[in-house]
Parts: C-alpha cells; structure tokens; sequence
C-alpha cells in the first residue's frame, strides 16, 4: 500500500536524495561515489559540474575534484537527451547503449542540416579512434584540426557534431581539461573494465539511481530525466523491485528509496548554494516543489535553458548568485528572490563561504540594492 507523502514531506525526502542532507543507509565519500549515487550528473558546463560535486563533498577543493577525474572516478559524456553528463566509467558504455543511442533518432536530419553525411560522420569516428589509440588525448582544438586534415569540414556546429556522435558511438569520451582546454581520449582507455548489464538489467539500475537520487519522482519524470520511453520507464521501475517504495504525493503515485520510506522527515531549514546546472532543478521537469513559477524568469532568464547558480534555503530557491573570480579573492553577487533579514544573509554568506573555501580564495560579497 502506498504511503500518503505532503509536498513537504516530499521536499525534505527530496533534499536527501540529492545528498544535500544527511542519507539514512549511507553517503557517498567521494567523486567516484557521488556520481554512481545519481547515476548521472549534468556536466554540460565543466565549472558548474565540478561545483555539484564539491557542493556534497564537504572539505574538498576544486583541485581535489579535478584531481579524482584524473584519477578516472567519473568521466564526461553524452549519456542521453544529448547533454553532457558525468558517469561512472564502468557504466559509461551500458548508458550509451540504452539511453545514448536514443539521440542518435535525430542525427540524420541534423546531419543534413549541416551538410554532412552518414558516411562523414562514420569517417570522423574512424578518423578520431586512430588519433587516440594508444592512450593519447587530444585537446578540443586538436580534435578539429585532425578531422580536417582528414577532409571532414568542422565549421559552424560541425565539429561540435562530429565530436558528439564519436562520443555517443562509444568510440571517444570526454576527459578532464587540461588548463583552459576540453580533452577527449578513447573511451575504452577510460573505461577499461566496462561493466556488461543485459537491457532489462540496465534499465532496473538506472531506475533505481534516478529515484535514490532524485526521489519521490513519477514515471514520466525517470522518462523525462533518460529520453526513455515511458514504457521502457515503468519498466525499468518494475524491474528494480523492492528497492523502491511507492508513494504518493498530493495523491500522485511516486516511487521513493525504500530506505527512506520510513525514515524521519523533520522540516528542513538548509541552506545551501548551488551551480546553475545542478541535478537539484535540472533533474526535474516538473520543479514546482523547489522553485516558485514566479520566479523562473529569474533563474532561467529567457527561458533558454541556461540556469542562474541558485540559493536554497530548506529545499526551496530563494535566491540566485553569480561570481567572478579573481586572482586575490571571489567577488559574489547574490540576488535574493524573496525577502530576507539581515540573519538569514549571513547564513547565506557562510554557505558561499564553502564555494570560496572550495576555490581557495577569500570572498567579497555584493548585495545589490
């Protein structure tokens, strides 16, 4: 039987799923472990994919982050709906597999839209598996500059394309920066103990990643979060069995980690900031628990899916905050969205304090009137 959640049980159920608060069974202590917590985590912009991770591992740095991609604990790739996500490496491969290939549907028309072909883009596959065999990494620039010396135009999006598709057919992935500059190295260098789940196999895995990450969550939102079918997602939350518990919130069926099905659900009064592109918001379609519709102009300012770094304060966003970095110091210039005494800023500013202890720089704080 269903147990009956609130939106605000489901909130604070929520907050712990995304390791913002304290887990019943279990926290993660590392990259590696963070990220096969989610499942997947969205790393299309590296900064704000670095922060996600620093911001649930208390005491580490944004050197000690970078460091544990270079030791291969996660990797970056194109796992599904076409964004760049981080993955566990071992599971990088399955992950293609049933949730990559689903963008490749559109390639053809992109493709032709680009003025590439089909054989084009299995040439830039051979073309960069070559480049890169041995172990070797080559940076973005060098990427381009190999596939036009092979007669493959890289203009426009593309070479943009062409990288993505060698990412998604498994051939390539992306791997950490070296300065300034994005890298990609062979896959299967990175990933070198692949671990091999038959389809009913992965889609049980992936369910139960995204619901311990993210949960309570419906069917449509796993569908939402993977490109999935809706079929192929109540499927996969069939599969995962009794490691998920239904639920539902405000009457709508949900499934949550049975390890949290029962346990203690005081009200939440965190506050925590966050990157723009965080799971906390973009692992949802429906953010209404989390973000006010009124103020989804402010955090998605023109609707174009770029997300402002956000404040919440017990499971809510209350406000956004942007920074920039200088050689002495991080200036932060936080914008709140609803009202807030002079107490509240300061707890506001001792959880900016964590992201200027992160980058290892004293902070500046600008509240603009």
């Amino acid at each position: 039987m269903p147990v009956d959640l609130s939106a605000a049980d489901a909130l604070a159920l929520r907050m712990t799923s995304l390791l913002l608060r304290p887990h019943p069974s279990t926290r993660p202590a590392g990259v590696g472990e963070v990220v096969e917590w989610f499942g997947a985590m969205q790393a299309q912009d590296l900064a704000s994919g670095l922060w996600s991770l620093g911001a649930r591992l208390p005491g580490r740095t944004v050197a000690d982050v970078q460091a544990a991609l270079e030791r291969r604990e996660a990797l970056r790739t194109w796992p599904m709906r076409g964004t760049v996500h981080l993955v566990p490496p071992a599971d990088a491969r399955w992950m293609l597999e049933l949730t990559g290939v689903r963008s490749l549907a559109g390639a053809a028309t992109r493709r032709a839209q680009l003025g590439l072909t089909e054989a084009d883009a299995d040439r830039a596959v051979d073309v960069l598996g070559t480049a890169l065999a041995g172990g070797g990494r080559l940076t973005r620039a060098e990427c381009l500059a190999t596939l036009r010396e092979a007669g493959l135009g890289t203009d426009g999006q593309r070479g943009y394309h062409l990288l993505w598709f060698a990412s998604v057919r498994g051939v390539t992935c992306v791997a950490p920066n070296v300065g300034t500059e994005q890298t990609f190295a062979l896959l299967d260098d990175w990933a070198p103990d692949a671990r091999r789940l038959d389809r009913d196999e992965a889609l049980a895995v992936l369910a139960h990643r995204y619901v311990r990450g993210h949960g309570p969550v419906t069917a449509r939102e796993f569908a939402g979060w993977t490109g999935l079918t809706l079929t192929d997602a109540r499927r996969g939350l069939a599969a995962a069995g009794d490691v998920l518990s239904p639920v539902r919130v405000n009457g709508e069926p949900m499934h949550v980690d049975a390890a949290l099905a029962d346990a203690p659900r005081g009200a939440p009064d965190d506050v925590v900031v966050l990157p723009g592109f965080d799971e906390y918001l973009l692992g949802y379609r429906d953010r209404t628990l989390m973000l006010d519709p009124a103020h989804q102009a402010a955090v998605v300012p023109g609707n174009n899916g770029i997300f402002q770094a956000t404040v919440v304060r017990a499971g809510r966003v209350v406000g956004v905050w942007k920074r920039k970095v200088g050689r002495a110091a991080v200036t932060i210039t936080i914008q709140p969205l609803t009202p807030m005494a002079a107490g509240e800023r300061v707890r506001v500013e001792q959880a900016l304090q964590r992201y200027a202890d992160y980058l290892g720089l004293p902070p500046r704080f600008d509240w603009p009137a």
